[in-house]
C-alpha cells in the first residue's frame, strides 16, 4: 500500500503542470519611441519624440502578472528641428544637462484576460516623481516574426500636466496637459 501511495504521489507530481515563470523582455530601442503631443498657443498640436529608450518588462503569463522599468534618454528629444531640440533640453523645460534621464517604473499591472490593460507606476521626470497610469491601447505577446523570438509588442497612453514636472514655462499659453503615447517592442532575453 504504501508502494501504491508513494507511486500516486510522484505520478501526480510529473502530471502536474510545470510552474510558470516570470520571463524578461529587453526593449527594442529600434521599435519603442515615447511621444508627446500638447497644444502650442491654440495654433496646433505638436508632436515630439524621443529616440533612446531602454528598460525591461517582466512577464508571467500564468499569473497574470508583470511589470515595466523604463529609461528614457531626455537628451534623444526629436522636435524635426535642431535649435528646438536644444531649447527643449533647456533649464525652463526639460533641464537635461541636471536630468539627463525620465524613468516610469510600474507599481501595478492591470489584466482582463491574458492581455494587460492599463500600468499604474511612478514616473520621474527633472527627479520629480508621480504616480501616473498608462492605459494600454494594444497588447500582443507573439513570436517575433523577423527573430523567430517571443516578443511583446503594445501601445500605451496618459495624459500629465507638465508645471507638476517644473516644466510650466509659458503655460497655459503653451498648453499644460501633455498626452503621452508610447510604443513598445521588446524581445525576450
Amino acid at each position: 500500500m504504501k508502494k501504491h501511495l508513494i507511486a500516486a504521489v510522484f505520478a501526480t507530481l510529473i502530471a502536474s503542470p510545470a510552474f510558470a515563470a516570470t520571463e524578461t523582455y529587453n526593449i527594442d530601442p529600434s521599435h519603442t519611441f515615447p511621444r508627446f503631443s500638447y497644444d502650442h498657443m491654440g495654433m496646433s498640436k505638436q508632436i515630439l519624440r524621443f529616440n533612446k529608450t531602454s528598460g525591461t518588462v517582466q512577464l508571467d503569463k500564468e499569473a497574470k502578472t508583470a511589470a515595466v522599468d523604463i529609461t528614457v534618454d531626455m537628451k534623444s528629444i526629436d522636435t524635426g528641428f535642431e535649435l528646438f531640440d536644444e531649447h527643449i533640453q533647456g533649464e525652463d523645460f526639460l533641464d537635461t544637462g541636471k536630468f539627463p534621464t525620465a524613468t516610469f517604473k510600474s507599481t501595478n499591472v492591470v489584466f482582463e484576460g491574458d492581455k494587460p490593460v492599463s500600468i499604474d507606476g511612478d514616473l520621474t521626470i527633472k527627479g520629480i516623481t508621480k504616480p501616473v497610469t498608462l492605459t494600454i491601447t494594444s497588447f500582443v505577446n507573439m513570436p517575433h516574426p523577423m527573430l523567430n523570438k517571443d516578443a511583446i509588442g503594445a501601445n500605451a497612453t496618459a495624459v500629465i500636466k507638465r508645471t507638476e514636472f517644473n516644466a510650466g514655462k509659458f503655460a497655459p499659453g503653451v498648453g499644460d496637459e501633455v498626452t503621452l503615447d508610447i510604443a513598445l517592442e521588446a524581445v525576450k532575453q
